[in-house]
């Protein structure tokens, strides 16, 4: 739990582990102009190798740490183990996926703007989650509308 606790502090301070400050908009700038574009890859590129990294890490770790021990409970304790980091790699696995596809929207000048009804999402909303692909009007909708259908 602590190791997946770690994880999700890190991605909260993602721009201090690229290294950046919060972006300053100078008035009348273009939105998603080159300077903020190069900001959210930096942001995502950076984001993307920490979760790289975490999985390589998990793959040496199991590697090493992989026993066949005599006691039934040890050995369901490290199963156990084992199956709640291969969970946390498989929703990093999703989350990068997630990062490709952004930095794919950076490449083809389509991010930054809603996928629903193609407002500026914001500068400040896409570095708290770089990976928005939805305004904030449009996914509180969305939220609304799962928790609907959830009842």
């Amino acid at each position: 739990m602590k190791k997946e606790q770690k994880i999700n502090s890190s991605s909260l301070s993602l721009l201090a582990m690229a290294g950046l400050e919060p972006y300053n908009e100078a008035k009348d700038e273009e939105y998603m102009n080159p300077n903020q574009l190069k900001h959210f890859r930096l942001i995502l590129e950076t984001w993307l190798n920490q979760l790289r990294g975490e999985m390589d890490r998990t793959v040496t770790y199991m590697q090493d740490e992989a026993a066949n021990f005599p006691d039934p409970a040890d050995r369901a304790t490290q199963e156990e183990e084992f199956s709640l980091e291969l969970r946390a790699r498989d929703r990093e696995r999703k989350l990068i996926k997630k990062i490709e596809k952004t930095l794919l929207k950076i490449d083809h000048d389509d991010f930054g703007y809603c996928d629903s009804c193609g407002v500026e999402i914001g500068i400040k909303r896409l570095e708290a989650r770089p990976t928005a692909d939805l305004c904030i009007d449009c996914k509180t909708v969305a939220e609304l509308r799962e928790k609907q259908m959830g009842m």
